[in-house]
């Protein structure tokens, strides 16, 4: 094979995997989410919830970090972590557009269910994972409302 052809590929590839790799800003972004989710998990059931499901996904586009029952409520929460609170609270994070995403979810899981007629809500846990502290969770219940234009 020509030595020309197989440079011009490997450059071509070399340039294709800096472009499409995940940087280490990135997966450091990922690792932290990951924990956050982890500790979210642990403090939920700590405070008496029971974990049904993680990372669920609707096929509407619909997404849920924690599925839970707190005694007879369904309670679908959304974890925000972060290393600093520098730019607000974690919660500032769940805009109206993740709120619909959210509801979507919720929405996706009740259909799921049949559509029971059950209580439901949605809380978000907020994580606080500074380099040199405890890690800090807090629990906001019934965060938000089920996003408009959604009905149930």
């Amino acid at each position: 094979m020509n030595s020309g052809l197989v440079r011009s590929i490997a450059d071509l590839s070399s340039r294709w995997r800096n472009r499409f790799s995940r940087s280490e800003r990135s997966s450091d972004h990922l690792r932290r989410g990951f924990l956050g989710e982890k500790l979210a998990g642990r403090f939920l059931r700590k405070n008496g919830y029971k974990i049904l499901y993680r990372n669920f996904r609707g096929r509407s586009g619909g997404e849920i970090d924690i599925v839970c029952r707190d005694d007879d409520t369904l309670v679908f929460v959304e974890v925000k972590t972060r290393a600093r609170e520098d730019f607000g609270r974690p919660i500032e994070a769940v805009d109206r557009p993740k709120q619909k995403r959210i509801s979507r979810g919720g929405l996706a899981w009740l259909r799921m269910l049949d559509n029971p007629d059950i209580l439901f809500r949605f809380d978000v846990v907020e994580v606080i994972i500074a380099e040199d502290a405890k890690p800090r969770l807090e629990l906001i219940k019934n965060a938000f409302q089920l996003s408009a234009p959604y009905i149930y």
